[in-house]
């Protein structure tokens, strides 16, 4: 079950970077005994492959901190987000596939980083917008940070992902009952 948990955490982080979890992956499984990549994902350990996506994550990097490039770099990451989180959970979840089938896992981790970067896609416009495109370094990097973060954590405590979703979960529908209770009171009159 735990790699189900670092499945869903490590495609859920490319949603926000692609290359960041496929090169914490990459590295953890070619440095560490921490996670063993099946064929044909064990191909993420390769130099040559780790070099493409330091390169890659350079560039996302740095086009994810200038307003206007930022919203072409979520253009592409619509396509690009999906299919890196398509390939970390089916990477991820390798271990589980005596139940679990590799196009179902693929689907999981598509649409995991899909929903993912359709709520950054969605909000960083926004940012955009409230603060003249000044937000978009600092919210980019945080975007980063939780990358990286979700990513080693996915890899290290998959039951601190578990709990987080639940609690994320919570939170929503919390969030979720008091805005219909707030917008479904008759306004009042003085």
């Amino acid at each position: 079950m735990p790699d189900l948990f670092t499945a869903f955490g490590l495609s859920a982080s490319a949603g926000l970077n692609a290359y960041i979890p496929l090169l914490v992956v990459a590295l953890t499984a070619r440095y560490t005994d921490l996670l063993t990549l099946n064929e044909p994902f064990d191909i993420l350990t390769n130099g040559w492959v780790i070099a493409v996506l330091v390169v890659l994550l350079v560039i996302e990097v740095l086009a994810d901190k200038v307003p206007a490039i930022d919203h072409l770099n979520d253009v592409l990451g619509t396509i690009v987000r999906p299919i890196a989180g398509a390939i970390l959970f089916a990477a991820a979840a390798g271990n589980v596939f005596g139940f679990l089938d590799p196009r179902l896992a693929a689907i999981a981790g598509f649409l995991t980083a899909g929903v993912t970067h359709g709520a950054k896609a969605t909000a960083r416009p926004i940012v955009t917008a409230t603060t003249g495109g000044v937000g978009n370094p600092v919210v980019s990097t945080m975007e980063d940070v939780a990358s990286l973060l979700t990513s080693i954590v996915a890899i290290l405590a998959p039951l601190l992902i578990a709990l987080a979703f639940v609690l994320f979960v919570i939170l929503f529908f919390w969030w979720r009952s008091r805005r219909r209770r707030s917008g479904t009171q008759a306004p009042t009159t003085p």
